[in-house]
């Protein structure tokens, strides 16, 4: 078992920055492929980014540009960079975690933590 827990939400402004911070304890490898999504009001989960376990980095359109995802294999910890937020940014954003295989779908990480809010105002 693997237990994530975010921190780093909270109220900015919009074009302000935020980070993100997801925290992995249990059974944690460095091969954990791992991805931030995010859930607002009346809308799907979204994914936003992920990281393989090599470090390779992927976002999605809405983000790219302004978003940065990094891990610190070392400290267990995978950060998430948000810089020029909009208020469309406006949601709870989750980490997850799936062994070795880097994946985009919600449905297919093994993992995931509480969420933190994350609130954009105009």
């Amino acid at each position: 078992q693997v237990q994530l827990v975010e921190s780093g939400g909270g109220l900015v402004q919009a074009g302000g920055s935020l980070r993100l911070s997801c925290a992995a304890s249990g059974r944690t490898s460095s091969r954990y492929a791992m991805g931030w999504f995010r859930l607002a009001p009346g809308k799907e989960r979204e994914f936003v980014a992920a990281i393989s376990w090599s470090g390779g980095t992927y976002y999605a359109d809405s983000v790219k540009g302004r978003f940065t995802i990094s891990r610190d294999n070392a400290k267990n910890t995978v950060y998430l960079q948000m810089n020029s937020l909009k208020p469309e940014d406006t949601a709870v954003y989750y980490c997850a975690a799936k062994y070795a295989i880097l994946v985009f779908t919600a449905s297919e990480y093994d993992y995931w933590g509480q969420g933190t809010q994350v609130t954009v105002s105009s």
